[in-house]
């Protein structure tokens, strides 16, 4: 794993504006960057990231079942009381999963790292898959890049078989997303792209033009009975809103299923831990309180917490609300964003490594349970926030 410096391709910026990623840039500062990419071989790719990050997945799922046998884990996770059956009875109906992203802390060098799994509203699908693969073909064709490089992308491709895996053809497919938001209209575009190549109907309308009928049933923007619905809004938030009690009479299939609330949340840290610690993947990871308490899986642990570590809150996005902790002295720590209140895990500290002033996070996509691609962000702070930047990659 390196970081090589290349030369911009001419245009770019009005190659991204024709094809829609208006957000390439953002508050004046470049959020797609191209004047260096990060080259991996074949090897590492596949031994350090596709098959640990497949093999996390797999693991994630023995976790959901964990957790959902449990009343105790079901209240750590802060799962509301009366969406407890709803999320339980989607896992037991085996409601189908799409996609998910690990956060990854790598070097190259020894097993990559888990730092948390983004498994209901993982964003920067567009450029992980469509834009960067869009980049290669043209650093190809100008002899920037030899015509042998290649790139661990098959995210759209993936996509496009798990939708006709999962509906006939036909299926009418309804997305949905905040209105006003470019990025994440981009990230439902992009699914209801692979759909339509999947053979589907695939229909948009804004969250907040969703309604209800008199028999409780969604209809889209245009009174059409949502019949299965994507939706890129976190299980924490629709839960708690009044909307949620319509869930159930809805009768509508979601997208991604409402047991994901129990793997989107950091809450699956630990519990992962408990179940499989000392895997090479994962960082020792506790509820705050079994600090507190001193539990002795915490004590066993403490010397490597008390060196360094990372406290989070079960729900957060885009990095709010992260403290690093070092020697007892809170080193960095990054604003609130709304999420400050929530129940806390630690995680032990591990460094990301450094390229340049900058420090990359490595964004290892799944699309139904396998890893299929990489997208990559980084930042000149150990915090990766909304703001850092996004970096194209090539195996070589």
């Amino acid at each position: 794993m390196r970081k090589i410096e290349l030369p911009e391709r001419d245009g770019w910026r009005a190659k991204a504006e024709e094809l829609g990623f208006t957000f390439a840039d953002m508050h004046g500062e470049p959020y797609w960057e191209e004047s260096s990419a990060y080259e991996f071989s074949l090897e590492e790719i596949e031994s350090g990231i596709e098959d640990p990050c497949t093999e996390l997945h797999s693991m994630a799922r023995e976790a959901v079942a964990e957790i959902l046998a449990s009343e105790e884990l079901m209240a750590r996770l802060a799962i509301p009381d009366e969406h407890r059956d709803l999320v339980a009875d989607s896992w037991k109906r085996a409601e189908p999963e799409i996609y998910g992203r690990f956060d990854l802390a790598w070097d190259g060098t020894g097993p990559a790292k888990m730092l948390e799994y983004n498994a209901d509203t993982p964003t920067s699908l567009y450029e992980s898959a469509s834009f960067q693969w869009s980049w290669l073909e043209d650093q190809i064709a100008a002899g920037v890049l030899p015509e042998d490089a290649d790139q661990f992308n098959g995210i759209h491709e993936a996509l496009v078989e798990r939708f006709r895996s999962l509906f006939p053809p036909n299926t009418d497919l309804h997305f949905t997303a905040m209105g006003g938001n470019p990025e994440d209209y981009a990230t439902v575009e992009c699914m209801a792209w692979a759909a339509r190549e999947a053979g589907m109907g695939a229909h948009y309308s804004d969250l907040e033009k969703i309604a209800v009928s008199t028999k409780g049933q969604f209809l889209d923007a245009e009174d059409r009975v949502i019949g299965t619905l994507f939706k890129l809004y976190p299980w924490e938030d629709l839960l708690r809103e009044d909307f949620s009690r319509h869930l159930v009479t809805s009768g509508c299939l979601m997208l991604e299923p409402a047991w994901k609330a129990v793997v989107s949340n950091k809450g699956l840290l630990p519990v992962l831990w408990r179940m499989y610690a000392g895997h090479p993947n994962l960082l020792p990871a506790f509820f705050e309180d079994e600090i507190a308490g001193g539990t002795p899986e915490a004590r066993r642990a403490g010397d490597a917490l008390g060196r360094g570590h990372v406290s989070k809150p079960l729900f957060s996005r885009e990095g709010a609300a992260i403290r690093i902790v070092e020697n007892g002295v809170e080193t960095e720590a990054s604003p609130e964003g709304g999420y400050g209140a929530y129940p806390r895990i630690v995680q032990a500290y591990h460094p990301l490594p450094e390229f340049g002033g900058f420090r990359p996070v490595l964004g290892a996509w799944i699309v139904g349970e396998a890893c299929v691609g990489l997208g990559m962000r980084e930042d000149r702070g150990r915090i990766t926030q909304d703001l850092s930047r996004f970096k194209p990659h090539y195996i070589r």
